[in-house]
């Protein structure tokens, strides 16, 4: 109860402030009553999602859209305030000025209406991008492609195709059109061999149950291969016992079984070509901080050569850097996703590349090279929690394998 009277107090506080800079550019009587009425829904229904709702802690579109809705007006006000309490200084100067010198009553200056002007035409700016994601940016699929060169790929994998997807999050989708528009784009790369990073869900099987014939149309010559994310375990929600979580899991690793995925728990395989082969391995969440820490890197190569070409797929990038780059076994490509890139970024190619989630995660998105090895972040291919994407779209990677350096 306390949380969420702190919440009312900091939500009216800013609101009053995003009231006052509409009511001083306009005295249409109608905009104010308007400005009101929303703010009080949007307050009320994320009160009510997130507190009174009988879902409990499950993510679900109502969760979702209470959250996107509350960011954006919030984010309306933020830039107002910082303005208009700027000028409310002033003009309490000012007034104590007169006080103080002329001996006048303390009377504070009117509001400027250009101040209030700047104010909201900045504001608009997070407002509407925010509203933007929820109504397109989320669902604007994008292909990425790489090439990268190793001097040690075996012949006949040179250009060879991978397809990698992650976070697909199903229990956050709302528009079937659109995400099979996405499905389609991974099929109509034609890679030689899918990779699915992680996270199907966002707390229960029962969630990828709706999508399950969806997905399950992916495919590629090699075959489709996945691993398991953090939030593949159920660890976000109570569970009546501890024998429900472990059935979750279960039933998720059957439904993608189902589907066609070759899941890998800390296992390998072996993809082989003319007489050639390169490894494939895949380890369960591992991810620094308070993330599960299931994935066992030694379990997972036990049965791979430290001569192998090898690509490990393995869902927090995190594990990357604090354990595989300076592993013996020498894992040429690491598949990663997790970050999402916040869903909230700045990117343009060869002039910026920017996102709030960089003081988090040293690798967030794209292709990095540390010590003769690569990993490629994958900024995911649904969302969380917030139900858009602003400046980072959802992404399906292609990678292609080429033998040779890259000044060959």
């Amino acid at each position: 109860m306390v949380r969420w009277i702190i919440f009312i107090l900091i939500f009216c506080i800013f609101s009053v402030y995003g009231y006052q800079a509409i009511k001083t550019v306009t005295k249409a009587s109608w905009l104010h009553y308007l400005f009101i009425i929303v703010a009080v829904i949007i307050a009320g229904n994320f009160i009510y999602q997130f507190s009174i709702s009988t879902e409990g802690r499950v993510l679900n579109p109502a969760k979702s859209y209470a959250l996107g809705f509350l960011l954006a007006f919030m984010s309306l006000n933020l830039v107002i305030v910082p303005i208009l309490l700027g000028e409310d200084i002033i003009r309490a100067v000012l007034a104590l000025y007169d006080k103080l010198v002329t001996k006048e009553a303390f009377d504070m200056p009117s509001r400027r209406k250009f101040i209030s002007q700047i104010a909201l035409g900045l504001a608009a700016i997070p407002f509407a991008s925010l509203l933007y994601g929820m109504y397109k940016g989320k669902y604007r699929f994008r292909v990425l492609e790489y090439v990268l060169h190793f001097e040690d790929l075996p012949d006949a994998f040179d250009g060879y195709r991978i397809s990698q997807i992650s976070d697909i999050h199903s229990g956050s989708f709302d528009n079937h059109e659109k995400v099979k528009y996405g499905v389609d784009l991974v099929n109509e790369q034609k890679s030689d061999i899918i990779l699915f990073t992680g996270d199907m869900v966002n707390n229960k099987s029962s969630e990828m149950i709706p999508w399950k014939d969806l997905f399950g149309t992916l495919k590629a010559k090699d075959g489709v291969f996945s691993v398991l994310g953090n939030h593949d375990y159920g660890d976000y929600v109570k569970w009546d016992s501890p024998a429900d979580k472990e059935k979750n899991l279960e039933d998720l690793k059957q439904i993608q079984k189902e589907m066609g995925y070759d899941l890998l728990c800390n296992e390998s395989r072996f993809i082989e070509k003319d007489g050639q082969r390169i490894a494939l391995v895949g380890v369960e969440n591992w991810g620094k901080g308070g993330f599960k820490k299931s994935g066992d890197l030694n379990k997972a190569s036990e049965l791979i050569d430290s001569k192998d070409f090898k690509i490990l797929m393995s869902h927090d990038p995190s594990h990357w850097e604090e354990c595989v780059i300076n592993d013996d076994y020498h894992y040429h490509l690491t598949l990663s996703g997790h970050t999402h890139g916040m869903q909230f970024g700045i990117e343009i190619p060869g002039w910026i590349k920017w996102s709030p989630v960089k003081w988090r995660y040293k690798h967030w998105a794209g292709v990095y090279e540390e010590l003769g090895q690569y990993i490629n972040v994958n900024r995911g291919f649904g969302y969380l929690a917030y139900p858009g994407r602003v400046g980072i779209w959802p992404e399906v990677s292609v990678i292609t394998l080429k033998k040779g350096s890259n000044n060959t």
